[in-house]
């Protein structure tokens, strides 16, 4: 199956669509070739992280200098928005587009569970389109939606000249479990454990590396960390906590430490106010790590479409560019990083399909303090399965989801509006007024309903061409007729 064209689902609302082409080929080169004045990206995505454990969004308990900084040096956000996990976040970020056009609106473990795989023929990334106007391109960290074992040429595919991953786990693959303490790490060498190293540190290296050797030209790195997934682990830092919850906040404090070697090696290199370094994360906590935020205790979130599961910190920082000490109310979620770093970088889009986001380029830069948007939203969770066809399919036709502005958040959960949220009056969305009779309310209801019923109304399913069978793969007799929800 070749290549796929889309067309705009939206004019209004606030949304921008702009083109790319899925295939193997990008349509020619973008209309600017990349410069070494042009900036450098750094994306920093930790893995199962809420605000209410992050040092700038006001946690006293987990010190972070490093992000404390960094946020006192940039653009703080308060209204961005993730998928609620782990596999619908990330390729939402990597193609600009809403989980209810990519198809990926389920969790889906590729290398534990097979059948289907992230494919660079229906789906174009922003490294592909970054790494084709002339930029160098890396990533390192956690991938997941690809199995090396049967592509492991992949990261190349998606956009990315250098690459350093975890392998996410293996099915049949013990060893590839490990992503913490001697982690199992692929490269364009192959896969192989690294004996008595700690994934973070191997990672970090990598990148610190990477700069090293493309300094005098322009930069995209990725960075989606391990940390702070479980198992929760010791450190290299903290090599004697005992319990689960100190490991966790360890593991926090971690990042902290890469973040803060990463910056370090910017400044040292000259590059730091060229180099847009973007800190956040992919969705909550597990339920089991909650947190006390002034006397209310917030569970961790992730897999949840509450604010807790997909409201995220959201860190800028370029001091030749953003500016300092900053906060935004502006609406952004993910879909609109792939536009942004577009803009940034001087490039049109490339043509071919719909691109979901709009360019946050002069709210980075100061110009735009409201912001672009008037909704954000956030959609999807739980495992997929494998269908009658054999294939990888979503759960529901239309998945539950929640939409918001700086105000109301609406939650339609199967098919219909169910709960509706002051936000600025109910922080923890316990008060539903889905019911009330005030006119203000009844007018949020229409309102962001009506942003939804310019949407498809049906989900996409996974897009990708099948690879040839493995005994791992999973089977639609694995899975239960109906969905279990918790």
């Amino acid at each position: 199956m070749g290549p796929i064209h889309r067309r705009s689902f939206l004019k209004v609302a606030g949304l921008a669509t702009c083109s790319a082409l899925a295939g193997g080929c990008c349509g020619g080169m973008m209309s600017k070739i990349a410069k070494s004045s042009n900036p450098n990206f750094l994306f920093i995505l930790i893995d199962d992280l809420n605000k209410a454990w992050v040092s700038p969004y006001g946690n006293t308990d987990v010190k972070m200098p490093h992000l404390d900084r960094l946020a006192a040096q940039g653009l703080k956000f308060n209204n961005f928005y993730s998928m609620p996990q782990c596999t619908p976040t990330r390729t939402t970020l990597l193609t600009g587009q809403y989980p209810f056009h990519h198809g990926w609106v389920n969790h889906w473990d590729v290398p534990r569970w097979g059948t289907g795989h992230f494919d660079e023929k229906h789906n174009m990334t922003f490294a592909r389109t970054l790494r084709q106007a002339g930029y160098k391109t890396a990533v390192a960290g956690k991938w997941q939606i690809n199995d090396f074992r049967r592509e492991p040429d992949a990261m190349t595919k998606h956009g990315f000249d250098d690459y350093c991953m975890w392998t996410g786990y293996e099915a049949q693959n013990p060893p590839s479990s490990e992503r913490y303490w001697n982690p199992y790490i692929h490269t364009n060498s192959g896969s192989k454990t690294c004996k008595d190293k700690f994934g973070a540190d191997v990672f970090t290296d990598f990148l610190i590396n990477f700069m090293k050797e493309n300094k005098n030209q322009p930069m995209a790195m990725y960075f989606p960390m391990a940390l702070t997934h479980g198992p929760n682990t010791t450190t290299p830092t903290e090599k004697d906590i005992k319990t689960s919850r100190d490991k966790f906040k360890a593991m926090i404090r971690y990042t902290d430490l890469c973040l803060g070697r990463l910056v370090e090696a910017i400044e040292n290199l000259g590059i730091r106010r060229n180099t847009i370094i973007i800190w956040t994360t992919d969705n909550g906590a597990s339920d089991g790590m909650s947190v006390d935020v002034d006397g209310h205790k917030v569970m961790g979130g992730k897999a949840k479409l509450t604010e807790n599961g997909t409201c995220q910190p959201f860190i800028v920082s370029c001091p030749g560019l953003v500016p300092q000490g900053i906060e935004t109310d502006a609406l952004s979620d993910l879909t609109d990083i792939y536009p942004t770093f577009a803009e940034l970088a001087g490039l049109a889009m490339p043509k071919g399909i719909t691109i979901d986001g709009v360019s946050l380029a002069k709210v980075f830069k100061g110009e735009d303090q409201a912001g672009p948007r008037k909704w954000i939203l956030s959609m999807g969770g739980g495992a997929g399965r494998i269908g009658p066809s054999g294939r990888v399919q979503n759960w529901e036709k239309y998945a539950n989801r929640v939409i918001r502005d700086k105000r109301y958040k609406l939650f339609i959960e199967n098919g219909i509006a169910s709960r509706l949220h002051d936000l600025q009056q109910d922080r923890w969305e316990e008060n539903n007024l889905i019911g009330s009779t005030q006119t203000e309310h009844i007018a949020a209801k229409k309102r962001l309903q009506g942003y939804l019923d310019t949407m498809p109304k049906t989900d996409a399913n996974p897009k990708y061409d099948s690879l040839p069978a493995k005994p791992w793969d999973k089977k639609a007799s694995d899975f239960p007729a109906t969905r279990r929800r918790k």
